[in-house]
């Protein structure tokens, strides 16, 4: 004598297991094109570079230099005229910041104490994505960035102020453009800084033309 309980257990299980495999399946698909979102980006090739300006304000002229061991197209920016501490660093291009914090260890210099001791790494810094595959990178500022991870930020706004926050000897903005995972040449208003290796000392000036317009996206 049969009661059939156990082909209504047999159905039960054959479903779960149906439902089991087609959870299995959604999730292997969701995390194929998670992937997908992260990983085809980093395969195209980077776009056209953007037109990035000098980081400080509009008019003024500053000094860029390397020296040896500075490493190549690494760039350190003094201004010519007027006092160097809490100058404001402005972003170069448009686009999204994805650090803004501290890279290494403060140190203590400090504009009251200008021979403090040295930290590590950029100290305060920023760093900006511009789309395309290219950044900007802004280290040894005075103080925490005055904007957050994940804002957006137009050309000409500031990020911070200048200081000597890291491993620095003096009150400075070192600057990088990166193209993919590459440092490239640092190019302002359309044109090379020239700065491209740390074999020598070198230095150029240049004038800010980081003139603000309405922001765009």
């Amino acid at each position: 004598m049969t009661t059939g309980r156990p082909t209504r257990h047999r159905g039960r299980r054959r479903a779960r297991s149906r439902a089991t495999r087609i959870v299995l399946a959604v999730g292997a698909v969701a995390a194929v094109l998670a992937l997908a979102v992260v990983v085809v980006p980093l395969l195209l090739p980077p776009g056209p570079r953007p037109l990035f300006q000098l980081p400080v304000a509009c008019g003024e002229t500053w000094q860029l230099g390397t020296y040896p061991g500075h490493d190549d197209y690494d760039v350190d920016l003094f201004p010519t005229e007027g006092e160097s501490w809490g100058r404001p660093v402005l972003a170069s291009y448009g686009g999204t910041v994805t650090e803004a914090g501290i890279n290494g260890s403060l140190g203590g210099r400090t504009p009251e104490n200008p021979d403090g001791p040295r930290g590590r790494g950029g100290g305060y810094w920023v760093k900006i994505d511009h789309g395309g595959r290219w950044e900007t990178q802004y280290l040894h500022l005075l103080e925490p960035p005055v904007v957050r991870v994940g804002q957006w930020v137009a050309q000409g706004e500031q990020i911070g102020r200048l200081g000597s926050t890291g491993n620095s000897g003096a009150p400075h903005l070192h600057y990088e453009q990166r193209r993919g995972w590459e440092k490239v040449e640092t190019w302002f208003d359309g044109s090379p800084s020239g700065i491209t290796h740390d074999d020598a000392e070198y230095t150029v000036r240049r004038t800010s033309n980081n003139c603000r317009t309405a922001p765009t996206r």
